[in-house]
């Protein structure tokens, strides 16, 4: 992963656009998509006050944390002394078909129940979590997704999906799709095509490539939560 890529994904991290990212740090227009190993140090210094929470070092290289873990009042490091509560509207099965229609209304938004999620960090960015429907996930590893798992997951925002591939890693996703909510794993992504392949854990489910124009949202799972079953 190149300095754009770190950066973009700084930027996807506190949730907002690349253009306000640009603005704020008081970079031109579209520098971000020209950023590489040439960049001038004047611009990562830029970045770096601007975001003191931002390691340098990983920006430069890629080493280390995205984030920086030192308190700044003493140069110590510290710990977390108290976990932070992030509140997350949840869809349950039953309001996925509601969610289809309503996820841009913040009225509908504001009227879902909520659920608990313990974060070890301010919250930045979108958060829903969404209650799995169906057996595509269950594979009877330990990687399945269950029917009645609660997924939180954090939104993409839709300019990275034009901008990065989603498959490079061995994530799971929540796809917002003209179809109905999908629980997947994205194999392959083709930014020129603007297509995704899903897959199914469950073999029983083929892959499938659907077109992004048909897609609302894409989440990245961050945590799951899975009831006691009897």
């Amino acid at each position: 992963m190149g300095l754009k890529e770190r950066i973009i994904q700084f930027i996807d991290y506190k949730g907002i656009s690349v253009q306000r990212f640009e603005k704020e740090v008081g970079l031109s227009n579209a520098a971000v998509s020209k950023m590489g190993d040439n960049t001038r140090r004047t611009t990562i210094d830029k970045i770096s006050n601007h975001f003191p929470d931002l390691n340098p070092n990983w920006l430069l290289t890629g080493e280390g944390e995205m984030l920086n873990t030192i308190n700044h009042s003493n140069n110590e490091a510290s710990l977390i002394d108290e976990p932070i509560i992030l509140r997350v509207p949840l869809v349950s099965q039953y309001a996925q078909a509601g969610y289809l229609c309503g996820y841009a209304d913040e009225a509908y938004m504001a009227s879902l129940p909520t659920i608990p999620y313990i974060v070890d960090h301010e919250a930045q960015g979108h958060y829903v979590a969404f209650e799995v429907k169906g057996d595509s996930m269950n594979d009877g590893t330990e990687d399945s997704i269950l029917e009645g798992d609660r997924l939180l997951c954090r939104e993409i925002m839709p300019h990275l999906w034009a901008e990065s591939k989603l498959h490079i890693r061995k994530w799971d996703f929540v796809i917002i799709h003209t179809e109905g909510i999908l629980v997947k794993r994205i194999i392959d992504h083709n930014v020129e095509n603007h297509t995704i392949t899903i897959h199914s854990l469950n073999s029983l489910y083929p892959d499938r490539v659907i077109n992004l124009p048909d897609v609302k949202q894409i989440f990245n799972v961050i945590e799951l939560q899975r009831p006691r079953r009897r």
